[in-house]
């Protein structure tokens, strides 16, 4: 196995984290109604400053998403570089 490219798995992860942050926002307000939606609303209210039609709250909760992708990613690909067994042969 090789070693894993921090920047390329950490974009990666922005990619995928950022793609579903928009695709829940999406389907949160679109698609679901009466209680569910309201429990999927406060879901998103976790958040700290997440107001629910603040488009500025909604930048700020990307921020955050975007942090945590990077510490996800900066976790696995030290995980993965560190388990490698090196071979002296």
């Amino acid at each position: 196995m090789e070693h894993l490219s921090l920047k390329s798995y950490g974009w990666k992860c922005v990619l995928g984290m950022e793609v579903v942050y928009v695709a829940c926002l999406t389907y949160g307000s679109l698609f679901l109604t009466g209680k569910i939606q309201e429990f999927h609303h406060s879901i998103f209210e976790l958040f700290p400053g997440f107001v629910w039609g603040n488009v500025g709250s909604y930048v700020l909760t990307g921020v955050y998403f975007f942090v945590m992708a990077w510490i996800f990613a900066t976790y696995m690909v030290w995980m993965h570089n560190s388990s490698l067994i090196k071979n002296n042969n």
